[in-house]
């Protein structure tokens, strides 16, 4: 029997509390294997069970740190990777719902940034130390490099880790590794956030690097709308050119300089607005 996973057994013998299951294998036939069985809650047993009737449960620990089995299967396994909500924070972490009766516990150090009630976190499960279930977001291992994705396509996923080095990792399809390197980055994000990207290119070792921006030539209309936008908004002028620096043109319009150069040229072209020493001026 392994703790975390979803197995099916075979219903050994009643008690008054529920039955007790055993492997498939088992040669029990109703007598008492205590180190071999495990309990199913009477209110979890279906209708009309019997005595080595097959049934399929998630076997995880109660409140006693007792196995038991249940027929309500969570939507995390072990190996496997899930978006779960945090339900309380606590001294030891973070207690998230996966649907059964006992939480599941994230553990601080298995956090890979701070987390509030009501957030939602891209989770692995585990067993740890003392022989207890727990979750971790530290799922890099656990993401896979085979993905069907090649450049130009469309994707979605989780967030799961921030890195001032690197970039925003992301999960796609909460299943396959992938990053939103530094020079991509136009927005703040956090972990657990739902992204919808570009792959940008697919690296030898089968990661993906992500854009959530589009190809240039499409996102130039989008890009220069923005920048319109804020003219408007600040009465005709903006104290922006193509000489700005790029840290206050990302500050102010989360765009990179080059996009920024290209939305205002088209804007000029279109005789929107004039360019001038001082910044940008609506016509």
């Amino acid at each position: 029997m392994h703790l975390g996973e979803v197995q099916t057994l075979k219903i050994n013998r009643f008690v008054e509390f529920g039955a007790y299951l055993v492997d498939l294998d088992s040669t029990a036939n109703g007598l008492s294997v205590k180190n071999n069985e495990v309990l199913l809650p009477k209110k979890q047993l279906p209708a009309q069970a019997k005595e080595n009737d097959t049934i399929e449960v998630f076997l995880y620990k109660d409140s006693e740190d007792r196995m038991i089995a249940t027929t309500t299967i969570p939507p995390l396994s072990i190996g496997r990777l899930c978006v779960l909500t945090v339900k309380e924070v606590a001294p030891i972490g973070a207690f998230l719902d996966w649907g059964l009766t006992k939480d599941l516990l994230l553990p601080f150090k298995e956090q890979t940034s701070q987390v509030e009630v009501g957030d939602n976190v891209l989770v692995s499960l585990y067993v740890d130390k003392s022989n207890r279930l727990c979750a971790t977001m530290k799922v890099y291992e656990y993401l896979e490099t085979d993905s069907p994705y090649q450049k130009d396509d469309k994707v979605e996923g989780t967030v799961y880790e921030l890195s001032r080095d690197f970039g925003t990792f992301v999960a796609v399809d909460n299943k396959y590794s992938a990053l939103i390197p530094k020079n991509e980055l136009f927005s703040n994000y956090k972990p657990g956030d739902f992204v919808s990207a570009r792959v940008i290119s697919v690296r030898e070792d089968g990661k993906l690097n992500l854009s959530t921006r589009e190809k240039s030539y499409i996102q130039l209309d989008e890009d220069a709308k923005i920048v319109f936008e804020e003219l408007k908004n600040n009465n005709g002028f903006l104290p922006y050119n193509d000489k700005s620096d790029p840290d206050a043109i990302k500050t102010k319009f989360n765009l990179s300089k080059n996009a920024f150069k290209r939305a205002i040229g088209r804007l000029f072209k279109n005789k929107q607005i004039t360019i001038e020493d001082d910044g940008i001026h609506l016509m």
